[in-house]
């Protein structure tokens, strides 16, 4: 048995095309049913659903064989034990830097301020801060970060990014780019040697459906 450790939303949707590319086809939809175990047309291969924060977990320890999940959730997670062979490119998004409307972010910097940040990606927000010699105290949040400066809570927040149109609804701007962000494929490496064949059947097909799109 095959098992391929997935979160629902965009990841899912945008990985069904290359599951399809492998010949796999998941029967159920995740939004029409509480199953978190879903077959697929293949005996050998089913999904789990698992929040994203979770797939790598699953499969470093062997919960899944393997998983997609997000560069940043990866980042966070440390990578440990984790076989990374392609690098999707969908969930495509960014990481940055956001503050209030009106919040001189660029002066406060320069003038070496002690900056509060809201975040949920702290490794990711630590080390980029530190590079530019930055000071900051970083507070984890795991809710909607746009409430932070509005509240006084933080100067800034680091926060995944898409159309920006969140931002702009909650009177933010974004003012530094950290890094872009995809969904990659993880794998568990001891079932890369148990499993090797099937296994390598999936990652090829992926391989090749993300050749046809480039």
């Amino acid at each position: 048995m095959i098992t391929l450790a997935l979160s629902k939303g965009r990841i899912f949707d945008e990985t069904l095309p290359l599951l399809q590319a492998a010949g796999i086809e998941v029967l159920d939809d995740p939004e029409q049913t509480r199953k978190l175990i879903l077959a697929t047309n293949r005996p050998e291969v089913r999904v789990v659903l698992v929040r994203a924060t979770d797939v790598p977990t699953y499969v470093q320890y062997g919960g899944a064989d393997l998983g997609i999940t997000g560069l940043d959730t990866l980042i966070e997670h440390g990578n440990e034990g984790l076989y990374q062979p392609l690098d999707l490119r969908i969930a495509q998004c960014r990481v940055s830097v956001a503050v209030r409307e009106g919040y001189d972010y660029a002066a406060a910097v320069r003038q070496g301020a002690r900056l509060r940040v809201a975040t949920k990606y702290v490794t990711i927000a630590r080390d980029f801060f530190a590079a530019k010699g930055v000071h900051v105290d970083l507070i984890k949040l795991y809710g909607s970060m746009e409430l932070a400066p509005l509240t006084g809570l933080a100067d800034a927040i680091v926060d995944l990014v898409s159309t920006g149109n969140t931002l702009k609804a909650n009177h933010l701007v974004e003012v530094e780019r950290i890094m872009d962000i995809s969904a990659r494929l993880v794998v568990n490496q001891a079932a890369l040697k148990l499993k090797r064949e099937p296994l390598r059947h999936i990652i090829d097909a992926f391989g090749r459906a993300l050749e046809t799109t480039a």
